[in-house]
């Protein structure tokens, strides 16, 4: 496989975070900003001799720039944004986060579905800090998530956050594939009123991804079929979840997407290009509001051993 077409799954993303518990225990001792005079020197050590992320975020960057008539910062504020995301990710945990800092917007939709015993399909994004819902939801005892994830190639970083909080690995199931037995269980939690959260801008780890392309900040991208397919089975209301930091101040914002999502047997391919058309353009929305926060460090425009003329799948 080449170094551009190299799947994120395979890049290991803890060679960035490898000093996070000493710049937490300095943000929790001294401050934000002596955590972030010590966190630069580790930013620039990590640009200077991580090329593919590097490369990354220039690509995603110039992209950016096609967009807006303002100055967009560099791939060291890019890092260094990712960086407090981290420190946020522990705070959180750690018990050390305000979270009154924290606007929520469109949690009326979720509100009224707790309300009527209704459970439902959330799709995230890299963007930003979702644990931030996860914590949130731990303070209302009628709202259990689960979290589909893949953090495998980054377990050391998680089990950093289970030694600050146990509770931080409670709501999360590792999954790869989904089988007949997973569908299953999601679809009893759902019926049960609870939430399930899976990403919707990250291809499968498999070795021939089912995709859909969508316009992406200019350019055709591969986004993952998975969230439809898992919608489809569950039969429930599908929302969207971003969430960003904005200043001092954090937002998570929910918004309705379907009411339930029905794959015809003929037209599949067509119905999974609007899917992701439309999660693409809201992903799109969101990350030029807030372009630093978006935190996907590989080629997002190139899908490993998958050309395009494969594409959907």
């Amino acid at each position: 496989m080449s170094a551009r077409g190299r799947h994120w799954a395979s890049i290991n993303e803890l060679s960035f975070v490898a000093g996070m518990r000493l710049l937490f225990w300095i943000c929790r001792v001294f401050g934000r900003w002596p955590f972030r005079v010590v966190l630069y020197p580790v930013l620039g050590w990590y640009v200077l001799t991580k090329p593919l992320p590097r490369r990354a975020s220039q690509e995603y960057l110039r992209r950016v720039a096609g967009y807006t008539s303002t100055a967009v910062p560099g791939v060291l504020h890019h890092f260094a944004a990712f960086g407090e995301s981290i420190l946020d990710k522990m705070l959180l945990w750690g018990g050390l986060f305000k979270l009154d800092t924290v606007d929520l917007h469109g949690s009326e939709l979720i509100t009224d579905a707790l309300a009527a015993g209704r459970g439902g399909l959330l799709i995230c994004a890299h963007l930003g800090n979702l644990e931030l819902c996860r914590v949130l939801s731990r303070q209302r005892r009628d709202m259990k998530l689960t979290v589909l994830v893949h953090t495998k190639h980054a377990q050391a970083f998680n089990d950093m956050l289970a030694r600050l909080n146990p509770d931080s690995q409670l709501n999360l199931m590792q999954v790869t594939e989904m089988s007949p037995a997973t569908a299953i269980l999601l679809s009893e939690r759902v019926a049960r009123g609870e939430f399930v959260v899976i990403a919707g801008d990250r291809v499968p780890v498999s070795h021939n991804p089912r995709v859909a392309i969508a316009d992406f900040l200019g350019e055709p991208a591969a986004f993952p079929v998975g969230p439809y397919v898992l919608a489809n089975i569950l039969q429930c209301p599908v929302y969207l979840l971003f969430s960003a930091r904005q200043g001092r101040r954090s937002a998570v914002h929910f918004e309705a997407f379907r009411d339930a999502v029905r794959i015809p047997r003929q037209g599949r391919d067509a119905a999974f290009q609007q899917l992701a058309a439309d999660y693409a353009r809201r992903l799109e929305y969101h990350s030029l509001r807030t372009p630093l926060q978006w935190f996907n460090f590989y080629d997002f425009w190139h899908l490993p051993q998958l050309e395009r003329s494969d594409a959907p799948r």
